[in-house]
């Protein structure tokens, strides 16, 4: 078998796959489809500092090629996490890392603070596409200044590896990039859902409660893959791939582009085992090509 194991910083993965945060609950609901020890990682659910319920519904919608989410990050806030879900992940034996999300640079910083003190947390990913209620509702990844400056206030108190989670809905995400590179991000992770909106034509109404909401799945792949080879090239720390990766092969175009890892989001609710799948695809197209490190192949791309 070829070897799979890649490194994000000081993270040490036993293959480049892992899950995007949403799609995957907290690990748990997945025990019973397979082993998720397999992984490379497991990205929780998005934590926020204090309780939040969410949107109201409807709040996804099913597209031809994908899905809209508008669930709003409900989650019971970071003390019923540590009290209730850290202890039921920190049996697992690979990365796990929590979505840290906040409305102000504050939140942000109450939030990590509280997730340092856990052992078994082996990094943050950072969500900068939260609207900062101070700037008027600006996704903090929509501005590089404000990207910089959370990025920076939150590297002050992390010490373990903190990932930046891009917004694709910028004119420049390399910008972005080299902005939270700059200011102490270990690695970023690309892209996040694109904004999008349905509608009922029977009813006239929009399927979304909240109008538009984020596009994932297939139809974001080309998009997302075209800004995760932009980054790479941009910046010099790790690159997470993460928009549209249903199999193997599309996991391959990703780590080809530059990405040292991918998560996958939409396909675990159409296939709860893809992730296995995909580990297993890596290792036959490997050998097919006669590579015997996975390590071989990132930023592959022949131009």
């Amino acid at each position: 078998m070829a070897d799979l194991r890649v490194k994000i910083d000081k993270l040490e993965l036993k293959n480049p796959v892992m899950t995007a945060s949403g799609t995957f609950g907290n690990g748990v609901e997945f025990d019973d489809f397979f082993n998720v020890d397999k992984l490379g990682g497991i990205i929780l659910k998005g934590t926020t500092l204090n309780h939040r319920e969410g949107n109201d519904y409807p709040r996804m919608a099913e597209t031809p090629s994908g899905m809209l989410n508008a669930v709003g990050l409900q989650n019971k806030g970071v003390d019923y996490f540590c009290d209730h879900i850290y202890p039921k992940v920190e049996k697992y034996d690979t990365n796990v890392i929590v979505n840290v999300n906040g409305s102000t640079i504050e939140e942000y910083i109450a939030l990590t603070e509280r997730i340092n003190e856990l052992q078994r947390i082996d990094a943050i990913e950072l969500n900068i596409s939260c609207p900062n209620v101070k700037q008027g509702g600006m996704a903090f990844g929509t501005s590089c200044p404000m990207a910089e400056q959370v990025t920076k206030e939150v590297r002050k108190v992390y010490d373990k590896t903190l990932i930046v989670k891009l917004s694709p809905n910028v004119t420049n995400i390399a910008e972005i990039a080299r902005g939270v590179e700059s200011q102490g991000a270990d690695a970023v992770s690309l892209v996040n859902t694109f904004l999008g909106m349905a509608i009922d034509a029977e009813t006239r109404k929009p399927m979304l409660s909240t109008v538009t909401g984020g596009l994932s799945g297939p139809a974001i792949k080309p998009i997302a893959l075209r800004m995760v080879w932009q980054v790479a090239q941009a910046v010099k720390i790790p690159v997470i791939g993460i928009g549209g990766i249903m199999d193997a092969t599309d996991a391959i175009e990703f780590i080809l582009a530059g990405a040292s890892a991918v998560q996958v989001g939409t396909a675990n609710f159409v296939e709860p085992n893809t992730t296995i799948n995909i580990i297993e695809g890596l290792d036959v197209y490997l050998e097919k090509h006669n590579y015997n490190n996975i390590n071989n192949l990132i930023g592959g791309l022949q131009l």
